[in-house]
């Protein structure tokens, strides 16, 4: 019996509206029948990371992010790039996952929605803490789509049938890795 993939989508964000919200929102909606999306919204509820609290009993935030991504098939991570970088508060949820063994060889990709000529810092650090937590990084579904004000519908979903398009693409390429 076969069952169907589960991508857990982890957005980088915490500003309500944010282009990233609507990449993860537009996956949610364009998702094939077969594919099941879950999005993680504990970002802001996650303590600040502090190896001494990285031990049984873990807080129950991070118990809930560390199921979340255990039970996924792949992760789908949109993010925006702050200061040249990861915001500090996503950074904080990888620093959350160094300790588990539940990414490592899991398919992950990112999908950068920046204006052009932006974000490369954030796709370098996702790409250096991925490879500490042992992600299997698809580099083919690993995409910047773009994403100005004028694709976001007032439901927060991304209009534009061409990054709609690569969107769904891009949970195909992570489903079948």
């Amino acid at each position: 019996m076969s069952t169907s993939p589960v991508i857990l989508l982890l957005s980088g964000s915490l500003r309500n509206g944010s282009s990233n919200d609507s990449v993860l929102r537009t996956a949610e909606a364009v998702a094939p029948p077969h594919i099941r999306t879950v999005r993680y919204d504990g970002l802001a509820g996650l303590p600040h990371f502090n190896p001494d609290d990285d031990v049984e009993p873990l807080p129950a935030p991070v118990v809930e992010l560390r199921a979340a991504i255990a039970s996924a098939t792949a992760v789908l991570i949109c993010t925006p790039e702050y200061a040249g970088t990861l915001p500090g508060s996503f950074k904080n949820l990888l620093d959350w996952t160094v300790g588990g063994t539940e990414i490592c060889d899991k398919p992950v990709a990112w999908v950068n929605a920046a204006a052009p000529g932006r974000g490369q810092g954030a796709e370098a650090t996702l790409r250096t803490v991925l490879g500490y937590t042992g992600g299997a990084v698809v580099e083919e579904a690993c995409v910047r789509v773009p994403v100005g004000r004028q694709l976001v519908g007032g439901d927060g979903v991304i209009t534009d049938p061409e990054v709609r398009d690569r969107i769904r693409a891009v949970l195909g390429l992570l489903a079948r890795a």
